[in-house]
């Protein structure tokens, strides 16, 4: 599938924020169409789709080159799958064209299919995803953001341009990006489950977790600084007054008695480690 890399920020942006990831259909159409209604000189088109299929305990996505995914749980026992399609072109009976010969399939890996597309237009599917709490998750993103939110299992989350963002999770979970964001939210008092490794290569990563938190911190960074609170840190690098680490700091500590590992590294970036 080839399309307009002058697009791909207009579109990566639609699953930008978990707050974006959630808003309803009806919502994200409406945003779609009065942000991104005339792009230089193309039409877009936005419409959703949505499919239920039985939930079978792992779920594969791969949103293709375009595509952002969010998944995070329901009460119910199936997995509600609703593909934001959006299409743009020189018209808009071209762009309507297109989404029609888009054809999105739930019966393995969740993917979507369609035309090729030339410099002036193009097609991507966003993925908003209900599963049930205990779900394993394989998910690749090319151009687009990751976004997972209180799922419990086996995890690995994969991006190559994009922003991952991972909030109270528990399992084993593996996310890298190459070029985006990693920011990271906990829950509860320690880790459930084996260990979070969250790593990006060019791109800051943040961490987020309750008071007392405890856990085997590893945090890493090669050209950045590392903020974390002062308690935190072990007790013969405490200096008065001083949060940063130098770049090229290592943490690699128990805090608060120890516990599953939690891990968050970047290559390029900061790296910043919040309580409360």
């Amino acid at each position: 599938m080839r399309t307009s890399v002058l697009l791909l920020p207009m579109v990566s942006l639609l699953l930008a924020t978990p707050a974006l990831a959630q808003r309803s259909a009806d919502e994200w159409v409406e945003q779609c169409r009065r942000n991104y209604r005339h792009n230089n000189d193309r039409v877009t088109h936005c419409e959703v789709r949505e499919t239920r299929i039985p939930a079978r305990g792992s779920l594969t996505i791969d949103a293709g080159q375009n595509g952002g995914v969010s998944v995070r749980t329901h009460e119910g026992r199936d997995v509600v799958v609703q593909a934001r399609v959006q299409t743009w072109a020189g018209s808009d009976e071209r762009a309507r064209s297109t989404a029609q010969q888009i054809r999105v399939n739930t019966g393995g890996t969740i993917s979507a299919s369609g035309p090729e597309m030339g410099n002036n237009s193009g097609w991507a599917v966003n993925y908003e995803i209900l599963v049930p709490a205990r779900t394993n998750l394989d998910v690749r993103t090319h151009n687009g953001p990751i976004n997972v939110e209180r799922v419990s299992g086996t995890m690995n989350l994969r991006a190559h341009n994009g922003p991952l963002n991972l909030s109270e999770l528990s399992g084993n979970v593996t996310a890298r990006t190459q070029n985006g964001p990693v920011n990271v939210r906990l829950t509860g008092r320690r880790w459930t489950g084996e260990r979070l490794d969250a790593e990006t290569v060019n791109g800051p990563v943040s961490v987020r977790m309750p008071d007392g938190y405890a856990a085997h911190l590893e945090a890493r960074t090669v050209h950045g600084p590392v903020n974390v609170p002062r308690a935190l840190r072990p007790a013969d690098q405490r200096r008065p007054g001083e949060r940063g680490w130098r770049p090229g700091a290592n943490i690699n500590t128990d805090i608060n008695g120890g516990g599953p590992t939690i891990r968050a590294v970047t290559t390029n970036g900061p790296i910043n480690i919040q309580e409360g």
